[in-house]
């Protein structure tokens, strides 16, 4: 037996302040307008390096990371191009983008990388969960550079399984055992944590071997002009596609499958002026996490994510669908999330804000519209501003404000909306959901540590069947 409660502008839960208020949501995606207008693809000279003229081979056994490198570096030297990766299957180590040079594989083409951590040295600047440090060199990596690619229909496999990178996380899921090193057993998670603490001089974080701190799949670092369009990612270590410090950024059209530990799909960090669309994300964490630094690092830097589109993706499996922090010390501002689909049992939240009090952070305009989501575990809309405990408590609330869900809709979650703030304060505010429906939940809404939390044309179906 199923009981539906419709609920109107004046009629909801005591337990919070109802207040009408106006958020002008017309007007602010009219600035998505504005954010689009500036993002555009790189363009790149007509001239092709195909990687079997500097050696690259199919041939098993054999590694053609230098050929590929060394195509790279040609096509950089002569003004940029294009990188073609022909169709066929072939091993390599790191590679290291340069600027105006478009990576591309061809359709059938597959880019196998090692999995020996060995191959990753010598160990580059970087973030690790947000987290300024020297680390194992990512997959495909860039600094510094302007107008890069990675484009195509092939495939990029990091070839990362419980036997190879995933037991670094440290978890018996994941391949570990009992004697061996990962981040978390004589590992480098906690001795990271310790220099940001100490504000120790980013170059004397110099990680090892033994700290276990698994690499990025993709990370240009400190880059205009961005693309990655077209290709399906399998198989990474840890983050998979990660933007840091970038601006003028596209992700279009990539297929992510990787479901180990840590594998959030895509993690635009400090990054602006970022546009997600036509993606399909089936991960082992968040499908879509914005990040602006962890504590100390993140505040000192002062670089917030901001002016971020999300469109026309699909979700999958994953932690969250859009999610924001929870390495979000520098804050977060105009994100917009339209026309996407999520559903799967496995995809525990739609929308999700998580921070604490030592991460802090300051989180306003996000504005949704447009999703149809078949189920979701636990919550359409999730804010957790307790977030990982463990961290104690510490100087820096974070606040989330200026929020408008309009037109969202599930059939299938425990709760719709689940508002997890901080108890002695109100830290989350103004946040609106227009036209939405959350069918078949447990509980209608959970809300705490808010204020002016509007509900307005919003249905929720109680499904009360035990």
């Amino acid at each position: 037996m199923k009981l539906l409660y419709r609920l109107l502008l004046f009629s909801f839960l005591l337990s919070f302040i109802w207040v009408e208020k106006s958020f002008a949501n017309e007007n602010e995606w009219a600035k998505a307008d504005v954010i689009l207008s500036r993002i555009s693809d790189p363009v790149f000279p007509d001239k092709t390096f195909v990687i079997t003229s500097y050696g690259a081979s199919q041939k098993s056994g054999f590694n053609s990371q230098k050929a590929i490198q060394k195509a790279i570096d040609v096509c950089n030297k002569k003004g940029g191009g294009k990188v073609i990766i022909p169709k066929g299957e072939y091993y390599t180590g790191p590679l290291t983008l340069k600027s105006n040079v478009n990576l591309h594989l061809e359709e059938g083409a597959v880019l196998k990388f090692s999995n020996k951590p060995s191959d990753y040295a010598p160990f580059v600047v970087t973030r690790w969960e947000g987290m300024d440090c020297i680390n194992y060199r990512p997959l495909i990596y860039a600094e510094g550079q302007e107008n890069i690619a990675i484009t195509g229909e092939g495939l990029l496999d990091g070839q990362a399984d419980n036997d190879s990178w995933w037991y670094m996380k440290g978890r018996k899921e994941y391949g570990w055992k009992d004697g061996l090193n990962s981040q978390e057993h004589g590992g480098g998670r906690d001795r990271l944590m310790d220099m940001v603490k100490r504000n120790v001089p980013t170059n004397k974080r110099l990680m090892t071997d033994n700290d276990c701190l698994r690499p990025q799949f993709i990370n240009p670092t400190n880059c205009k002009n961005v693309l990655i369009d077209g290709v399906t990612i399998i198989r990474a270590p840890f983050w998979i596609v990660h933007p840091l410090f970038c601006s003028n950024v596209t992700v279009r059209s990539i297929t992510v499958k990787s479901h180990g530990p840590n594998n959030d799909g895509c993690d635009p960090e400090s990054c602006k002026d970022v546009l997600i669309e036509n993606c399909t994300f089936d991960t082992g964490d968040d499908c879509i996490a914005i990040k602006s630094g962890r504590n100390n690092d993140g505040r000192r830097s002062g670089v917030a994510s901001e002016n971020i589109i999300v469109r026309n993706c699909n979700m999958k499996d994953g932690h969250g669908g859009v999610v924001i922090g929870s390495e979000i010390s520098a804050g977060c501002h105009y994100v917009f999330v339209e026309n996407c689909k999520m559903d799967s049992p496995n995809l525990d939240r739609v929308i999700r804000i998580k921070s604490n009090t030592v991460r802090g952070g300051d989180i306003d305009h996000l504005y949704v519209r447009n999703i149809e989501v078949g189920e979701c575990a636990e919550a359409v809309f999730r804010v957790e501003f307790k977030y990982e405990p463990k961290d104690g408590k510490g100087d820096y609330p974070p606040t989330l404000k200026n929020v408008v869900l309009e037109n969202v809709n599930c059939n299938k979650s425990k709760y719709g909306v689940y508002i997890e703030g901080i108890d002695d304060s109100i830290q989350v505010s103004d946040v609106k959901f227009i036209n939405c429906s959350f069918k078949n939940v447990k509980q209608t809404s959970k809300i705490s540590g808010a204020s002016n939390i509007v509900f307005k044309s919003v249905d929720f179906e109680i499904d009360n069947v035990k």
